[in-house]
């Protein structure tokens, strides 16, 4: 067998583990040539493909670094035009790839559900800080990005008890709140705002000047999806040659000028961004790519393509592409952790 492996969207903590897991499970089970494709689907787009071999020696010593060691890009899109997938597939049919198996968010699943159907063995595997990929109730990478924002909110409360201020911090998670809920029940934060739930700017100001009055200071998380009662979404930018263009971030400064003239202490603002994607996975990360790179071998071996690594209730499985790449998975109404922070009196901005 021969078989390939790309990293496709942004960069996450936890890629290299699923590299190393997906190569020496397929080298020592069935004897498979392994494969790297360079900066995701864009290596098989060009007018030659870009490749490298991976052997247990090129794997080994990855599992604790951050980032990936074949590249990836968030802009290469195989189906943007017909001669891009055709191109895309005559490379994976040179190359003999008799599998293809891509780590990615649902950008990436789309695009190998895609090539799927033109014929392309594909296996998924979930990659995503912001644990939003629908069938999948645990992502890596999103256990560093929450042990990264809560340790900025932990440093934020010591300067924003100094001073009296109200501290905010803002996470990624696009359209799903999964860290700033977790990050913000860990951080000890009062006021924690998701995209699923619309903030009421005078309740959070009610908030500020409660603490202000009893503890000087108030510690606030929002996930970059958030927006106001009746308001929009803060835009960053928009890409448009990207499978998914749009940008979010800013919403932290855009909740400080709003919040500002109902305080009279002063507000600070603090975007976290890519710090969250950086560095080397937490043992936990480490051990759940370990463990989805196997279980893609796993369905390379058994021929069961067209289909990812999936995490439910605890257990190993998988699901159709088909089934993975509409929707998002946010953070549900009813969700336990948000009926605990209500309960040990978290205000989540509603009136």
């Amino acid at each position: 067998m021969r078989i390939g492996i790309l990293t496709g969207g942004g960069d996450c903590p936890g890629l290299n583990a699923v590299i190393r897991a997906v190569t020496k499970s397929l080298l020592r089970q069935c004897g498979a040539e392994v494969i790297g494709i360079e900066d995701g689907f864009a290596g098989l787009m060009g007018e030659a493909p870009r490749i490298r071999p991976l052997d247990w020696a090129n794997v080994s010593g990855i599992l604790m670094r951050g980032g990936t060691i074949l590249g990836t890009s968030n802009r290469a899109n195989p189906l943007r035009s017909e001669a891009d997938t055709e191109r895309t597939l005559a490379h994976a049919r040179a190359l003999g790839l008799q599998a293809l198996v891509a780590i990615g968010g649902d950008g990436t699943m789309a695009i190998a559900h895609g090539l799927a159907q033109r014929g392309l063995p594909v296996v998924g595997v979930p990659k995503t800080i912001d644990n939003d990929i629908v069938g999948c109730e645990r992502s890596f990478g999103f256990d560093t990005a929450v042990a990264i924002a809560t340790e900025a909110i932990e440093r934020l409360q010591t300067t924003a008890e100094s001073h009296s201020r109200v501290m905010i911090v803002e996470t990624m998670g696009r359209y799903a709140g999964w860290i700033a809920l977790e990050a913000g029940i860990a951080g000890a934060a009062d006021v924690i705002l998701l995209p699923e739930i619309d903030y009421d700017i005078e309740a959070v100001a009610a908030v500020c000047r409660e603490r202000a009055q009893r503890q000087r200071y108030t510690l606030i998380c929002i996930g970059e999806g958030a927006k106001p009662v009746g308001g929009q979404q803060t835009v960053q930018a928009w890409l448009h040659d990207s499978p998914d263009p749009v940008r979010l971030g800013g919403v932290a400064h855009a909740l400080r000028a709003a919040l500002q003239p109902w305080l009279t202490c002063e507000v600070r603002a603090t975007v976290l961004g890519h710090v969250q994607r950086g560095g080397s996975p937490t043992p936990f990360d480490r051990v759940l790519a370990t463990q989805f790179g196997n279980e893609a071998a796993l369905l390379v071996m058994r021929g069961d393509f067209n289909r990812m690594v999936t995490l439910h209730e605890g257990r190993l499985g998988s699901m159709a592409l088909a089934d993975v790449v509409h929707g998002t998975r946010t953070v549900p109404l009813d969700h336990p952790l948000l009926r605990t922070a209500r309960q040990i009196g978290v205000s989540l901005g509603e009136p």
